[in-house]
């Protein structure tokens, strides 16, 4: 039953902005875009945007936060 796992080796992961870590895979190297370091949603720079559909349907019909709220 053995046979049939991959061998896992330490892995040298590499990203775009040069940060490196050490994990588990099939490959002993792999290189990575974006990494915790760097991604806007770990770094807090990431912007929400609030176009959903409440949004739209308010805009189309053409209410706004004073006419709802009396």
């Amino acid at each position: 039953m053995k046979e049939i796992h991959p061998k896992q080796v330490d892995c040298k992961v590499t990203c775009a902005c040069g940060a490196t870590f050490t994990t588990k895979s099939t490959v002993p190297e792999f290189h990575v875009e974006v990494c915790d370091k760097c991604h806007s949603y770990y770094t807090g720079q990431q912007k929400i945007q609030r176009t959903g559909a409440v949004d739209k349907f308010n805009r189309k019909f053409g209410f706004n936060q004073e006419t709802t709220s009396k």
